[in-house]
């Protein structure tokens, strides 16, 4: 065997998993780690380099894929990284979806991350973002940011704060008209 390759894991016919960027760093092939989702290449990734921390990893990623950051929120999530979760999804588009479930799952161990998934859930909702949105993704999104801010106590805080989200809604009151008996709108 080469000694180039020994020791590096490869997929039957295609190139090596890592390279040589030029300076002994292993850089990602991300080609060679496409998973379905997001999610799925992080898992890869990591299945394939576990030497390699999360963290590490995720910065990988994120540079391979320029202006999708809010796609990796659940690959954060699932590695432990709120703060960094939290941030990805702020910068670019995120499905609402996910961040709802990421609120509803961790409401009760991680309310304070809980409340900004949520948050961020009904934001992107308001700018019109999600595939096939109904008022029930908007209501769990509403009520499931109540209760991570119950368990966070900061209810009337959170209340406001959606109050001021929802009721700036420039494409129609659709997200507004969902919760808004709830807010007094």
């Amino acid at each position: 065997m080469d000694a180039r390759r020994r020791g590096r894991p490869r997929l039957r016919g295609s190139p090596p998993l890592v390279r040589d960027d030029g300076r002994g760093v292993p850089a990602l092939r991300l080609r060679a780690s496409r998973g379905g989702t997001h999610l799925g290449t992080f898992r890869a990734v990591a299945r394939k380099f576990p030497h390699k921390a999360p963290r590490d990893i995720l910065t990988d990623l994120l540079a391979a894929t320029p202006g999708e950051e809010g796609k990796w929120f659940a690959a954060a999530t699932e590695a432990g990284l709120y703060d960094e979760a939290l941030d990805l999804a702020r910068r670019t588009p995120c499905d609402p979806r996910t961040l709802t479930r990421a609120a509803r799952d961790l409401a009760e161990a991680r309310p304070a991350f809980a409340v900004g998934a949520g948050l961020l859930a009904l934001q992107w909702l308001v700018q019109g973002y999600g595939y096939e949105i109904t008022g029930a993704d908007v209501w769990t999104a509403y009520s499931t940011t109540m209760k991570a801010a119950e368990a966070n106590g900061n209810t009337a805080e959170i209340r406001e704060r959606i109050r001021e989200l929802v009721a700036g809604e420039k494409a129609g009151p659709f997200v507004a008209r969902i919760p808004g008996r709830e807010l007094g709108l």
